[in-house]
């Protein structure tokens, strides 16, 4: 499956009946906030460096910082246990884990012991990993995808920066079948999965910003536009802006829209330069 075709299946999920009294819910309308992305516009390389700071958030939403064609990475809030997920498809179009035949599998070569891995289907099928954080909204937080081809398969490392501890943690190393593609196709996003008819109402805001990706001539390359894209449910209540050096996504609540689907959205300049502490094991 294309990633093109995956983002598609992804919001396709999205697509839920409305609201109504047979649902227990009394108002017609979506039953979730629009998703909605921004299409980063960077070479193919084999490293993608971006921030994400929520700045409001409800149980149920998920900021991906750090998306590619064939995974996301980034923050959701639950009710009782707030996380950090990184995911990787299967090389198949699958839908049911079970049915995706064992050479079309992400093969997990490493899992941080504090983590939780397992596979997922729904939106195709792969690998995820699951690993507990208690993050905070305000806070700047900081993702490195990491890729490395090894003949038809690439081997994909999450790294996330504890800012705690004031240092890189290793979450998964996760290998597919990709043909011998690197890195492509970047993207972040805010969505709400918790669609319950309510949830439309809640404002979700995020920043992104100093996103830089090291290309494969070993040049890194800073992130300064990108496509906003959204999903096809019918709320006009969310937007995307940019300012400064970061990025802007909202949706839900009293979001007023002023930046159209499809639109280019950029800042006038690239942050001062690609972040000099990145993990050893990354950038050799």
């Amino acid at each position: 499956m294309t990633s093109r075709a995956r983002l598609k299946a992804a919001c396709a999920a999205l697509l839920l009946p409305l609201a109504g009294p047979a649902s227990g819910f009394p108002d017609a309308g979506p039953r979730a906030a629009r998703t909605v992305h921004f299409r980063w516009r960077a070479p193919a390389g084999d490293l993608f460096y971006n921030e994400a700071r929520v700045l409001e958030s409800v149980p149920s939403t998920y900021v991906a910082a750090a998306g590619w064609n064939r995974g996301y990475f980034g923050m959701q809030e639950h009710s009782a246990k707030d996380m950090v997920i990184f995911s990787v498809w299967d090389s198949s179009g699958a839908h049911d884990s079970d049915s995706a035949a064992p050479d079309e599998r992400v093969e997990v070569v490493y899992g941080n012991p504090k983590a939780a891995i397992r596979r997922f289907a729904g939106e195709g099928t792969g690998a995820q990993c699951k690993y507990p954080y208690a993050w905070r909204a305000g806070e700047t937080y900081r993702f490195l995808v990491q890729a490395e081809v090894n003949g038809a398969k690439t081997s994909y490392t999450a790294w996330f920066y504890l800012n705690e501890a004031k240092r890189w943690e290793k979450l998964a190393v996760f290998r597919a079948a990709t043909g011998g593609g690197a890195l492509e196709g970047y993207y972040s996003f805010v969505e709400d999965f918790r669609r319950d008819g309510r949830s439309p109402r809640e404002r979700r805001r995020a920043r992104f910003g100093r996103g830089w990706v090291r290309s494969l001539a070993g040049v890194w390359k800073p992130i300064v536009r990108a496509r906003f894209t959204v999903d096809e449910t019918p709320p006009r209540n969310m937007d995307a802006s940019a300012d400064g050096a970061s990025f802007e996504l909202a949706t839900g609540g009293d979001v007023r829209n002023t930046t159209r689907p499809d639109e280019i959205v950029s800042v006038p300049k690239p942050a001062q330069g690609p972040p000099r502490d990145l993990p050893d094991a990354a950038v050799r």
